[in-house]
């Protein structure tokens, strides 16, 4: 004001001393409900709301980003009497045993532990695809191509025999089923030889056969396509071991019934396969069953330095219709 007089030349009469003015002190801002809302989400360890869903992934970034405290965030203005109560309320009366520590000492969560791979599976080979060479006799020479192809997800498994022989013969053996720590588990079998398919539903109690009936499970009992890989995890894991005079029994669900099999082991022989050469291999020859449904059995070898995989099977139905396959390749992921 004085400036202002000064300029305007006014000096006639002294200009007026300035009026005081009262200073009252701004009050505090309120904090709406969305404002407290915000506030809320952003404490860690804060509890969800009663029925509110829990994004476990969420949890576990959330824990591990609190872990590390921010060094230059400023304190937090102290809220209202109503807003503390209602925090108070929500908060937990105890810190809980899990919540987060410094920085590098965090404990992971539990969530990620019991999705983690099951230890026995490091046991099973990977997928794992043997092509054969498929010879033999049916009213004259055969000639033709066979493979065996294993396939895991997880603890999920297919097994899968097919054999093609042309015209003559297309055969093709699925089984499907869980790995678990005691082994292959089937649940699903199926085989269809030219146009004519027929299966086998294993549940957990009982095996459905192809004509409807259900027969009780047996412990362990295998299919015929799943018979080949859970043998030779058997003998590769050392659960069985193979020795000349041994035996090997198990049971074998087929869309007719469910049998129990004997294997002699005749002991180690050398197999020339077409392009691995000359490999050892153990032979398997079955005993006749007491009860057969059929003529139809299958000798097998498994070749130690193969993962005991079957470098050669043959399948036979009398004394002069077989079936011989000797493996050619290996391919493996």
């Amino acid at each position: 004001l004085a400036q202002a007089a000064t300029k305007s030349g006014a000096n006639s009469r002294p200009p007026r001393p300035p009026r005081a003015k009262a200073s009252s002190p701004r009050p505090a801002p309120r904090e709406t409900a969305e404002d407290l809302g915000k506030l809320t989400t952003t404490v860690p360890g804060a509890p969800p709301e009663a029925g509110a869903p829990v994004d476990t992934t969420a949890v576990a970034l959330a824990d591990g980003n609190s872990a590390r405290p921010a060094a230059s965030a400023p304190a937090p203005a102290a809220p209202p009497a109503s807003a503390a109560a209602a925090a108070s309320a929500a908060a937990p009366a105890s810190t809980p045993a899990s919540a987060p520590g410094p920085a590098g000492s965090a404990p992971a969560p539990a969530q990620v532990a019991s999705g983690a791979r099951p230890a026995f599976l490091s046991s099973w080979p990977a997928d794992t695809r043997l092509t054969y060479r498929l010879g033999g006799n049916y009213r004259g020479e055969l000639h033709g191509d066979a493979e065996v192809l294993w396939q895991r997800d997880g603890t999920r498994y297919q097994a899968v025999v097919q054999m093609d022989v042309g015209f003559l013969l297309n055969s093709r053996f699925t089984s499907q089923g869980e790995i678990t720590a005691a082994g292959l588990r089937p649940e699903v079998y199926e085989e269809q030889v030219r146009q004519r398919r027929r299966g086998v539903r294993l549940g957990p109690e009982s095996v459905q056969l192809q004509n409807g009936e259900r027969v009780p499970r047996p412990q362990d009992v295998q299919d015929a396509a799943s018979q080949f890989v859970e043998l030779g995890h058997r003998f590769a894991t050392g659960q069985l071991k193979l020795q000349a005079g041994g035996r090997v029994d198990f049971w074998l669900a087929r869309p007719g019934g469910v049998d129990q099999w004997t294997y002699d082991v005749v002991g180690e022989e050398t197999v020339h396969l077409p392009r691995l050469g000359a490999i050892q291999a153990f032979h398997l020859k079955p005993r006749p069953l007491n009860e057969p449904r059929g003529n139809i059995s299958a000798e097998m070898w498994f070749a130690p330095s193969l993962q005991y995989l079957p470098v050669r099977i043959r399948i036979a139905q009398g004394a002069d219709t077989y079936l011989d396959l000797l493996a050619e390749t290996v391919e493996q992921k």
